[in-house]
């Protein structure tokens, strides 16, 4: 990975930490001063947003490391990590909140927040969108999965503050419990989230990858002039990068040089076609058929 790609991903993770520092530090405070129980649960919720874009950072910055002698491949998949560890805070703190909120409803313990508490959300929400879409660009411009959970967490964020905004709306027409309501949704959405996170962080991690993406490789590599047909084709990511590792039947009488062309072909169509990282490719004869006969 060259340092440009680190370069904007931490660029963007930090967007990320100083925004929730000053939104968690804004619903805290005014929600403790506006008795809003779902804009207090926002503010938590911030909170493990800083604690995850924080894990984002470490993991960008362990991935920088070079090959050594015990990591043959990299330090790439630090950064899924560092989403799988972020997924474990967010969901106990996601379950602490609707611990909090499901107390609260259990015992009677509500009363009707301040209307400033709707306004504070509603301009949070509003930033969170626009964070949203920054990190979100930024994710699909460098196939970042990390990056990619952080832009998948501002938008819930961003959700989150309206269903706080609608909690404390209503409570002002004689309905005080719909704030703790409010602040239930809250923590669901932060447990959905942790949940969605951590699944396709483990899928990655336990080799998981998109078949469909796989046959469109498949076809791909068949065009390719020398190749009869593929006998076995496998991928998965190595951090943010795709490895493949491929399997093509060839004309029996080839030479070394001329199996080897077909072999580089194979690579660079998959490199700069598709940016595939590594594409390993074996070389076997094709004792029964010809391509075409």
């Amino acid at each position: 990975m060259n340092q440009d790609y680190y370069k904007v991903a931490q660029k963007g993770a930090w967007v990320s930490i100083i925004t929730y520092i000053v939104l968690s530090i804004c619903k805290l405070t005014i929600g403790s001063m506006a008795h809003s129980a779902a804009l207090r649960a926002d503010g938590f919720n911030n909170l493990t947003d800083i604690i995850a874009s924080v894990a984002v950072l470490i993991g960008l910055k362990i991935s920088q490391k070079p090959r050594d002698e015990d990591h043959p491949y990299g330090h790439s998949r630090a950064e899924n990590i560092s989403s799988l560890l972020a997924s474990f805070i967010m969901m106990i703190i996601g379950l602490q909140v609707l611990v909090n909120a499901g107390q609260s409803l259990f015992y009677h313990r509500t009363e009707t927040p301040d209307l400033l508490a709707a306004w504070v959300g509603l301009v949070c929400a509003v930033i969170m969108i626009a964070v949203f879409l920054y990190n979100n660009g930024l994710a699909k411009q460098l196939k970042s999965q990390s990056l990619h959970a952080v832009a998948k967490d501002n938008l819930s964020d961003a959700l989150v503050s309206v269903g706080a905004v609608v909690g404390v709306v209503g409570s002002q027409f004689g309905m005080p419990w719909l704030d703790t309501v409010a602040a239930v949704v809250v923590g669901l959405i932060i447990c959905k989230t942790a949940f969605d996170i951590f699944k396709d962080v483990t899928h990655v991690l336990t080799d998981g990858f998109n078949q469909e993406e796989l046959m469109k490789y498949e076809h791909v590599i068949t065009e390719v002039e020398g190749v009869n047909f593929i006998k076995d084709l496998k991928g998965r990511m190595q951090g943010n990068y795709v490895m493949l590792e491929v399997t093509v039947m060839v004309d029996p009488h080839l030479n070394v040089i001329q199996s080897h062309e077909i072999a580089d072909q194979i690579e660079d169509v998959m490199k700069h076609d598709y940016k595939i990282r590594e594409t390993i490719v074996h070389i076997e004869p094709d004792v029964h058929k010809k391509k075409g006969g």
